[in-house]
């Protein structure tokens, strides 16, 4: 009889979850307002310029190591996101159009969308469902990659940053004014932005909103102190542990399990970066200077991060995050998937653990979209295997 025993290695590798070093990009000094990743971190972008002066759009290719001037024309740019790959970027600016780009940020064209404050934009893990929020104005859909927009029916609020899941059906945007003290609410949607609902949660200086790749898990931060967390799609919020302070912007990982934010101290000044590894459940401070900390960005594994200074540089961090191996079926194949790295890891067999025998698998993997997990199919053999990731 044919019997399949799949078995997981450990890896023999220690998780350095927390990012300790962050190190300024080659990039210029500018009012850098947003900074967005690849699922993998190796794509980086960030732009600069809002809300009242003008500024370029960089990119970077090699996790941050080098950044170059993209093609957009100067302008003052206020948000910008990619899709999974890095390929597709959208990018918002103040009082114009949205423009996208479909080759890394080699070639920009403008959208159909009209000419807003755009505060903050979303993208699908393949780059075609946008979300976009004006700044005291409405919300913002698109299906086709921005060629057309569609209002919600979201009221007009002073929208600030949306966060949206890896197929686009789970949208969360928030809302507030820090400049002017002026609270505002948090909506969500189950279905890309056809209908919104409204959470129950207590108004805030909301300043940026976070999601996991299947939309589940939502972190919200504001500008009055307190960090909330959602693990039901918006339903429900209930306050972290987070201290109270003056947060600013929060990315999260593919899982919602690592999640960086960036405060600012009262008055607009510089503040810290904060790290989790456990959802919101605790909270420590990283090493990353203080500075007036615009915007962070987070690789699908939370290895590969960045940060961006308003009236500064761009800071990245580079740390190790080991990914869990995962083993299951599809159809008669033997599924083996894991968060799309930062960092090189290699999937090897072995059918003796007693032996220091494994081998590389050839098989490719291919990028799950919906997941964010990296995915390698295989037939089934008999007796016992072992897989682990090696780096």
């Amino acid at each position: 009889m044919k019997r399949l025993r799949q078995i997981i290695c450990v890896l023999s590798i220690v998780s350095r979850a927390l990012a300790q070093n962050w190190t300024a990009a080659g990039v210029p000094v500018e009012n850098w307002t947003s900074v967005a990743a690849s699922a993998n971190g190796s794509n980086l972008v960030a732009v600069s310029g809002a809300p009242f002066g003008s500024g370029p759009i960089y990119s970077s290719r090699d996790s941050g190591a080098t950044w170059t001037p993209t093609s957009a024309p100067n302008g003052p740019w206020g948000c910008v996101a990619s899709s999974a790959d890095g390929s597709e970027l959208i990018a918002g600016p103040v009082n114009s159009a949205i423009y996208t780009s479909t080759n890394s940020g080699g070639t920009w064209a403008p959208t159909s969308a009209p000419n807003q404050w755009w505060s903050g934009i979303a993208a699908s893990a393949d780059g075609r469902k946008l979300v976009a929020v004006v700044y005291n104005g409405l919300i913002y859909t698109s299906t086709n990659s921005g060629a057309t927009w569609t209002p919600t029916s979201v009221p007009s609020d002073f929208w600030e940053v949306p966060a949206s899941s890896t197929d686009g059906t789970k949208l969360v945007a928030v809302a507030g004014d820090p400049f002017d003290a002026i609270a505002g609410p948090i909506y969500s949607s189950t279905n890309s932005g056809v209908a919104w609902t409204k959470a129950n949660v207590p108004s805030h200086q909301w300043t940026s909103v976070a999601s996991s790749a299947d939309g589940s898990k939502m972190v919200a931060v504001a500008y009055d102190g307190p960090i909330y967390a959602s693990t039901n799609s918006g339903a429900t919020w209930t306050a972290t542990s987070a201290p109270t302070t003056n947060w600013n912007s929060i990315a999260s990982s593919a899982d919602g399990r690592k999640l960086v934010a960036a405060a600012l101290a009262p008055g607009f000044g510089g503040g810290p970066i904060y790290a989790s590894t456990n959802s919101g459940a605790t909270w420590t401070k990283t090493s990353a200077p203080v500075q007036v900390w615009n915007c962070v960005a987070s690789s699908a594994d939370g290895g590969t991060l960045a940060a961006a200074v308003y009236g500064g540089l761009v800071y990245t961090s580079q740390s190790i995050s080991a990914p869990v191996l995962n083993i299951g079926y599809s159809g008669n194949s033997v599924l083996l998937s894991w968060t799309v790295p930062s960092t090189t890891f290699v999937l090897q067999q072995s059918s003796d653990l007693s032996m220091n025998n494994w081998t590389d698998v050839t098989n490719v993997p291919t990028l799950n979209l919906a997941t964010l997990h990296n995915q390698v199919m295989l037939s089934p053999t008999l007796g016992l295997n072992f897989y682990r990731l090696n780096h």
